[in-house]
């Protein structure tokens, strides 16, 4: 009592006089004025008990809570480590309303590979650790998350669970900590409303946000504090990490290669090896035993970032359990011999009338499935000799042909390799200035440079022009005039004077949208 007292004297709520303490006249005004506003009156505030003591946490809840809680720690980690490699090769661009924007937030939750609504909340756990923030508007990994994400996987969650009892406010890190091996859920809502009543549901609010968040990183499951997290509450970051050692899967150095060119890890694997997978083969599945896929393309890929091909088939010696099997060795040498056959470039404007881009070939027939691929047709290639001509920029081109499972390299104007455009400006310098003048001259600029004017936004058009033709039926996301994005299932009938006319395949009527609005077309 004498604790609280003082507590209440440092802040205005008590006078001391004569060893006593008194409530001020206005603190006695205010509380008489409190029924006037739904809060409990002084007799209640004097009277009302506080709620029953929280039930305990048996033996039994804990070892079961455990386990689902190892199981959720370690998926957030991995989907964190995910969302920070995929803005490291594409920032995602934040909403002045907040929220990542739709075509981005679709982006990150297909390479973490999960739920679109969630990408945010774990954009914010990454912020709060130092791993992740916003930098003209977009996100992008902080400068830690490198070294982050070299470190084992219960280091990294250790970092994260750090972070969670860092943001934590004093009066909640002490009620938390009292209530650290007792259920939480609604009896720890009743008592914090008791203990805080004029808090009303921002205090409550407050608390299911902490609990959320708790829960997302193994510390709470349902209403039950994990022993991690009742470590973590009491003993701290290193005691949690213990807690949560012998729970967390066995990380592993050695894959099984098979024939059919995939790779499968039997558990999650330790960075060193995952990096250097990552390089030279595409991730297919995230699970405890991961998957991953070498390819032609894959293995170009490592080879522009300057890999060799026997310091692969090395690594893959090395670390596969089942040896190099033929096919691979196969792949190895036609990818080798192959390699920079075909070569994509950016044209000065103004150099080749309507053309920004190409790609070339060292044997003019390497271009004829080019020429003829239905899935390039958007790109309106035209034949150049030994190249094809391309009206879009070399980042599209690029883009378009990775996709469509060609082996192609960028070159610069002297014919030297160098890595796509992407990962170009990936490596260079970011915008940091928040000055708004700077990043308008910036943006005109990036404009300028991209003649003729918006190729982005001509890129949408004959993405529209395709289904039009073809009578195909496309996704299409609309920017509304709040800011907010929608997307409608349509077959488009005609497009003219800035306008598209399309059947909504799930409304079945026919709606006519702005051309200037819609942010991505997406085949269905």
């Amino acid at each position: 009592m004498e604790q609280r007292a003082r507590v209440a004297e440092d802040v205005a709520l008590l006078g001391v006089e004569s060893g006593r303490y008194a409530p001020w006249d206005a603190v006695v005004e205010q509380l008489r004025a409190w029924p006037a506003f739904g809060l409990p009156t002084r007799e209640h505030l004097i009277a009302d008990p506080p709620p029953a003591a929280l039930e305990p946490v048996s033996e039994t809840d804990a070892r079961f809570v455990d386990r689902g809680a190892a199981e959720r720690a370690f998926a957030t980690t991995t989907t964190v480590s995910e969302l920070l490699r995929a803005l490291d090769a594409q920032p995602a661009r934040q909403l002045s309303r907040g929220g990542v924007a739709l075509p981005d937030g679709r982006r990150l939750a297909a390479a973490a590979g999960i739920e679109g609504d969630t990408v945010d909340r774990l954009l914010d756990v990454a912020s709060r650790a130092g791993l992740a923030r916003l930098d003209g508007g977009s996100w992008i990994p902080d400068v830690d998350a490198a070294g982050w994400l070299r470190r084992p996987r219960l280091e990294r969650w250790a970092r994260l669970a750090g972070a969670w009892l860092e943001r934590l406010p004093d009066d909640l890190l002490v009620l938390l900590r009292s209530r650290a091996h007792a259920q939480w859920g609604e009896g720890l809502l009743d008592f914090v409303a008791w203990l805080f009543p004029a808090g009303g549901d921002w205090v409550r609010d407050r608390v299911m946000v902490v609990a959320r968040e708790a829960e997302l990183l193994g510390l709470l499951s349902g209403a039950t504090p994990s022993t991690a997290g009742a470590a973590l509450l009491v003993d701290g970051e290193e005691a949690a990490s213990e807690a949560m050692r012998a729970l967390f899967p066995t990380e592993v150095d050695r894959i099984y290669l098979q024939p059919d060119l995939s790779a499968i890890a039997p558990g999650p694997l330790v960075a060193e090896v995952d990096d250097r997978m990552r390089r030279i083969a595409d991730v297919e599945t995230l699970e405890l035993a991961s998957t991953y896929r070498v390819s032609e393309a894959s293995i170009t890929r490592a080879l522009v970032a300057g890999e060799t091909v026997d310091g692969i088939r090395d690594f893959l010696a090395a670390t596969s359990l089942t040896g190099v099997p033929q096919p691979v060795e196969y792949l190895l040498d036609d990818t080798a011999q192959r390699f920079g056959s075909l070569r994509v470039g950016a044209l000065d404007p103004g150099v080749v009338q309507g053309s920004l881009s190409y790609v070339r070939a060292s044997d003019a027939a390497l271009l004829e499935p080019l020429a003829v691929d239905p899935a390039l047709a958007a790109l309106d290639l035209v034949r150049d000799g030994n190249r094809l001509l391309c009206r879009y920029t070399e980042e599209v081109l690029y883009d378009a042909l990775v996709e469509a499972r060609y082996a192609v390299v960028t070159e610069d104007a002297v014919g030297t390799i160098v890595p796509p455009p992407r990962h170009r400006r990936a490596a260079g310098e970011r915008v940091t200035s928040d000055d708004t003048a700077v990043l308008l001259v910036q943006h005109v600029r990036s404009g300028a440079a991209a003649e003729p004017a918006d190729t982005g936004r001509a890129w949408l058009e004959r993405q529209l022009e395709l289904a039009v033709k073809n009578r195909m039926t496309v996704v299409v996301s609309v920017r509304l005039p709040d800011g907010s994005d929608v997307e409608y299932l349509v077959e488009p009938a005609s497009l003219a004077g800035g306008r598209l006319r399309a059947r909504d395949r799930r409304a079945d009527i026919e709606r006519t949208l702005p051309v200037s609005s819609i942010t991505a077309v997406t085949p269905r």
